[in-house]
């Protein structure tokens, strides 16, 4: 399988040429067949119109992907520092306050 812009050392097949070519390749859509709820529909098409129905699914479906991926990296992280033993467990707020004027890039 080639990558995105890698160069083909094969000859064109009428052989005009033995000079390496460029390959391209374009992202292909997928057609997918859901239902919805027709009170759905008509809530989108309000929202949109009708020939901007792919656009929307399409960017609400991403942005549920990386939320949901979002949350898989928190849910793994649980557990993953200690509940004890931190220089912040006593006092919270005071730390965060001397963290704060600790860094000296930091105005106010």
């Amino acid at each position: 399988m080639k990558r995105a812009g890698a160069l083909n050392r094969t000859p064109p097949r009428d052989g005009r040429t033995n000079l390496p070519f460029a390959a391209v390749c374009y992202g292909v859509a997928i057609r997918v067949h859901i239902t919805l709820e027709n009170e759905l529909v008509q809530r989108l098409d309000r929202k949109v119109g009708l020939r901007h129905r792919s656009r929307f699914i399409a960017e609400a479906v991403r942005r549920a992907l990386d939320d949901e991926h979002r949350w898989d990296l928190i849910e793994s992280a649980i557990g993953s520092i200690a509940d004890r033993g931190h220089d912040w467990d006593e006092d919270p707020g005071a730390w965060v306050r001397r963290q704060r004027v600790s860094d000296r890039r930091r105005v106010g």
